[in-house]
């Protein structure tokens, strides 16, 4: 039985070395990628809860419901580290001009542990509080663009040895989303263009879980995902 288990592990290992397959995943996001218990550091809040969920609010009711823990699992994957805070933003700006220094993309990207794939799943919360997307080159990180940027930019830099794609929520649209893939492109990071995500008062229900899941898997093994952006295609 040893021999035998030994053989499955040995084959696992080559085909995942062979596809490139890493073993320890990390992810900077924001709501769409929390659930309670489950966020690194503890103190980070949650929107998808173990016990406190309405049915018009969402169906996530479990952490094995979520987009990130269905991904890992499905790939054999193991969760390295998951910094996501709810209501985040990626710029130092949030929501009627808040300070959100003490949350923001920027902050928290070098506390991801030594991931082999960081999955950065953000801007939502930059959209939805229309912060000023500023001008790239400009160091004012109380803008959006300088922001991702930066975070874009350093990232390589923290993680030299990790995989690094940005996931684009399709709800995301005009010069925003048009300045994601553009930076994306400039700084040699995959990014992975979501689309039709079912969602409950804005955020991703099961199904919606599921097609995230879906959607990045295909990606990461579709053979498409040079250094640059892509559109995920349902075809």
């Amino acid at each position: 039985m040893k021999k035998v288990s030994f053989s499955i592990l040995g084959l696992l290992f080559a085909l995942c070395v062979y596809a490139h397959c890493p073993a320890k995943v990390s992810i900077l996001g924001d709501s769409y990628s929390t659930f309670q218990n489950h966020v690194v550091p503890d103190t980070n809040y949650v929107w998808y809860f173990a016990d406190a969920n309405e049915p018009e609010r969402t169906d996530v009711a479990t952490v094995d419901d979520t987009w990130w823990m269905r991904f890992i699992a499905r790939n054999g994957l193991q969760l390295e580290r998951n910094n996501s805070f709810s209501g985040a933003t990626v710029c130092n700006r949030g929501y009627e001009g808040a300070d959100y220094s003490d949350r923001a993309f920027i902050r928290r990207m070098d506390n991801l542990g030594n991931p082999d794939l960081i999955l950065v799943f953000g801007a939502t919360n930059d959209c939805w509080a229309k912060v000023p997307l500023g001008k790239k080159g400009s160091d004012d990180l109380y803008t959006f663009i300088p922001a991702m940027d930066k975070m874009l930019r350093e990232l390589p830099t923290l993680y030299p040895d990790a995989r690094i794609v940005f996931m684009l929520n399709d709800e995301i649209q005009g010069d925003m989303r048009k300045a994601i893939t553009e930076l994306c492109a400039d700084n040699n990071i995959e990014c992975l263009l979501l689309s039709g995500i079912s969602k409950r008062q804005g955020h991703p229900d099961k199904a919606g879980m599921q097609q995230i899941s879906d959607q990045l898997t295909d990606f990461l093994h579709s053979g498409r995902c040079s250094r640059h952006c892509h559109k995920h295609s349902n075809n």
